[in-house]
């Protein structure tokens, strides 16, 4: 009680100092004319004294603050709310389902391609849990974007279908060029349980697949993309057995980690670690960049990376890493090859479908084997050998313990007599196809000048011949 009347006779005082301190100062104003100097003095410092206390002191009544405004921020959908449980005990796919409805069904933002809902980023929030999920999981229809589904584990239950998607972007029904736009899949584990696979992206646009791991897919992808456009899987790991290489069931590795049948999509900074194929590429256009295959060996049936597109190839892959599996391409047109490891006797195939080869740079890789000479390019004409052959550059690379192969090489041989063979079999990649020869005879007593020239260019193999015997030495320069 004695501090409640303190509270409350605060404001009384103050309210006596001000007045007392106002009276001063109108006194001092008033009676300023008749006082004498010293006195007038003595009253201005009062007043300004005055003045300074009462700017100083605290408002009587101070105004209520201000309510902050209220910031719309995303819709979060958060799905143990609808019923999910994150134990992975039970079968939480009516749950999750109801809440990518409800988000698909959310307020728009407008729209991003024509049909395309702007959702304004709503997010379908896992809440970090394990869920079983027992058939994929699809918006209602297609006409969503603007979409994240983060932060869980979903695993496949013991009867989900074998030839489906735990996650699937698509819509048979929907006659849109794109039925769905930037959707980002992020910060997920997906456990497909030897059953499906993990993620079908199809006629999809401008689609993030960011920081996930897919394991345990199928005799089928671990990711599809097919058709549409840009799809970007980047800081993932794809296997489709958890093991960290030397796996004792690495001859039975099936599927395929990532398959693109569409243009103008990206891997990039991702880990393959156990599949058949690690990544299948029907589609132009696409980018590889820091790649790392482990999976299955070649020496085993396996491959890294499969370009199955003869005759018009239009892919790059760059700065990857090849271990102990390599690269297939067929009929290769337009394709780069560079700034690549690898490893463990890894090489590269061109494969003639029609016979086709065509604006193909394999240059500034590293190569490194087990010394037994096993050639880092090698050519399958089982079909049929390679006749058209243009614009393809095979040099630059470093090789350790296997077979250099190039389509530039250069060479020497020293001689007494009229005639000097290079041969260039070792080296070059394709068989008797040499097209341009450069060469230098320098001969090596005083005062000889033979006349000499190219006799033969065949079978790999480049002759030099001279009018009169002559200790020389000639070097060749050649090109395929």
């Amino acid at each position: 009680m004695e501090l409640r009347k303190t509270q409350m006779a605060m404001p009384v005082c103050l309210a006596m100092i001000m007045s007392l301190m106002v009276s001063q100062v109108v006194f001092a104003e008033k009676y300023s004319g008749s006082m004498s100097p010293h006195d007038r003095k003595l009253a201005e410092m009062q007043a300004l004294k005055a003045s300074l206390v009462r700017r100083n002191l605290p408002a009587i009544v101070s105004p209520p603050p201000t309510p902050p405004q209220a910031v719309p921020g995303p819709r979060v959908y958060q799905v143990i709310s609808y019923g999910a449980d994150p134990t992975g005990k039970l079968d939480s796919t009516d749950a999750i389902l109801k809440a990518m409805e409800e988000a698909f069904d959310g307020p728009s933002h407008g729209v991003l391609m024509a049909g395309i809902n702007d959702l304004g980023g709503a997010r379908i929030d896992l809440q970090g849990g394990s869920y079983l999920i027992s058939r994929p999981l699809r918006f209602p229809s297609a006409g969503a974007g603007n979409l994240l589904i983060s932060g869980g584990t979903l695993r496949a239950s013991n009867d989900f279908p074998m030839d489906r998607y735990l996650i699937e972007l698509n819509d048979e029904k929907s006659k849109q060029q794109y039925i769905f736009e930037y959707i980002t899949l992020r910060d997920l584990l997906i456990d497909c349980n030897y059953r499906g696979g993990a993620i079908a992206v199809i006629n999809s646009l401008r689609t993030s697949i960011d920081n996930c791991y897919i394991t345990r897919f199928g005799d089928t992808n671990g990711i599809l993309v097919k058709r549409g456009h840009e799809t970007y899987i980047r800081n993932s790991f794809l296997g489709q057995h958890i093991t960290a290489g030397g796996d004792s069931g690495e001859r039975n590795f099936s599927g395929t980690a990532v398959n693109l049948m569409g243009n103008d999509n990206a891997v990039t900074d991702t880990v393959i670690f156990s599949a058949r194929i690690g990544v299948m590429i029907s589609g132009q256009a696409n980018l590889l960049s820091g790649v790392h295959c482990y999976n299955k060996a070649t020496g085993f049936g396996g491959t890294g990376i499969y370009l199955n597109l003869p005759g018009l190839t239009q892919n790059r892959i760059v700065n990857s890493y090849m271990d102990y599996t390599g690269i297939v391409a067929e009929d290769p047109v337009q394709l780069q090859i560079s700034g690549t490891f690898f490893l463990g006797d890894a090489f590269i195939v061109l494969k003639s479908i029609t016979g086709l080869v065509r604006g193909v740079n394999i240059v500034d890789n590293m190569f490194s084997g087990s010394g037994n000479g096993v050639p880092i390019v090698q050519l399958d004409q089982t079909n049929t050998a390679f006749e058209a052959v243009d614009q393809v550059v095979v040099d630059r690379n470093s090789v350790n313990g296997m077979g250099a192969r190039s389509t530039v090489a250069k060479g020497s041989v020293d001689g007494n007599g009229t005639s000097w063979t290079v041969d260039f079999n070792p080296v070059l990649l394709f068989p008797d196809m040499i097209n341009h020869v450069q060469y230098t005879l320098v001969a090596s007593e005083a005062g000889a000048f033979p006349v000499h020239a190219v006799r033969n260019v065949s079978g790999n193999r480049v002759v030099v011949e001279t009018n009169a015997p002559v200790a020389a030495t000639v070097y060749v320069t050649v090109t395929q």
